[in-house]
């Protein structure tokens, strides 16, 4: 077997084929999802009135099940009347990407329906700032916690058998009480992004520390260095570029904790955006939204991604993927 070829095991990408497999990822979906919303053949459960004929309840541009617009056709028909007609269509819940596309637009440049509702773009930096300062303050005591318990036995002991119970508590589990103790506002919210993220934090980061080559905290150790000193002299500087990869999937995970986050107490950030367009069915608007998080996301990470290749040059296994 080829240890060149497309499927070859483990082995490094040229640059052109990872930029053909990575625009690839994104373009099969879209291509799927262009498929179900252009080609009449496909799905397409309903039909969109285009002219009511003389169906009392019918209106134009109104969506009904397709088994309902063919038994109010043959109705019509039957009593001489002008049947409706109509053309394929799938539900309000599943515009096309043109449409979603016009969204990323209009979205930005449309005014809240609610009064005095925040835009778009205000939505979106309340909402990465909640994802900061949970992320932040999580980091703060996670990080040394979890090198601490990776690198002393009595302290991972000591912390660990409560912490893999807490960690399958279901962080918004705790919004009521976090609402009590902390009020209506970001506060809560940044709560939960921190109850999210820490506990598997700690254990994430713990389990990296442990994977440093022993030889190395040994021969610090016969050398006289000693409990903290080895922690910032030796441990650290050996998990350093493993530390900063796991630390960029852990921002990712408090981004999924984001929406339910957002709905404890007062609504607020990008989530609020969501909810009112839903509520208004401009479904655009909510694709378009939830895509701008993915955006913001994946953009944050490459941005990271490049970063910690400059930092850590030295370290083989960035830029493999």
């Amino acid at each position: 077997m080829s240890h060149t070829g497309w499927f070859a095991v483990r082995a490094a990408l040229s640059p052109r084929r990872k930029l053909l497999l990575g625009v690839g990822s994104f373009v099969l979906p879209l291509l799927l999802w262009c498929a179900v919303s252009y080609l009449p053949f496909l799905w397409h459960p309903q039909v969109l009135i285009t002219h009511p004929g003389d169906v009392a309840y019918f209106e134009l541009d109104m969506r009904v099940d397709r088994a309902v617009f063919d038994e109010e056709s043959q109705a019509m028909r039957e009593a001489g009347q002008r049947p409706p007609v109509g053309e394929p269509a799938n539900p309000v819940y599943l515009p096309a990407p043109h449409e979603v596309a016009r969204a990323f637009y209009t979205a930005f440049t449309t005014e809240p329906v609610q009064r005095d509702a925040p835009w778009l773009h205000e939505s979106l930096w309340h909402s990465m700032q909640i994802i900061f300062w949970g992320f932040v303050l999580s980091s703060l005591v996670g990080v040394p916690l979890g090198i601490v318990c990776g690198t002393y036995s009595s302290i991972a002991r000591l912390n660990e058998p409560f912490i893999e119970f807490f960690r399958y508590l279901p962080a918004p589990a705790f919004g009521a009480l976090a609402v009590a103790i902390l009020g209506i506002h970001d506060g809560p919210k940044i709560a939960i992004i921190v109850i999210g993220t820490f506990f598997q934090q700690v254990l994430v980061i713990a389990n990296t520390t442990r994977k440093l080559d022993f030889a190395l905290l040994e021969a610090a150790m016969t050398l006289g260095t000693r409990r903290w000193r080895l922690i910032s002299r030796v441990v650290v500087p050996g998990i350093l570029p493993d530390l900063y990869r796991d630390q960029r999937v852990l921002l990712g995970w408090a981004w999924t904790y984001l929406i339910v986050a957002e709905l404890i107490g007062t609504s607020s950030g990008i989530t609020f955006f969501i909810t009112q367009q839903a509520r208004y069915q401009h479904f655009d608007n909510v694709y378009a939204a939830i895509a701008m998080i993915g955006i913001i996301g994946l953009g944050v990470d490459l941005l990271l991604a490049w970063l910690g290749r400059r930092l850590f040059p030295w370290d083989r296994s960035q830029g493999k993927h």
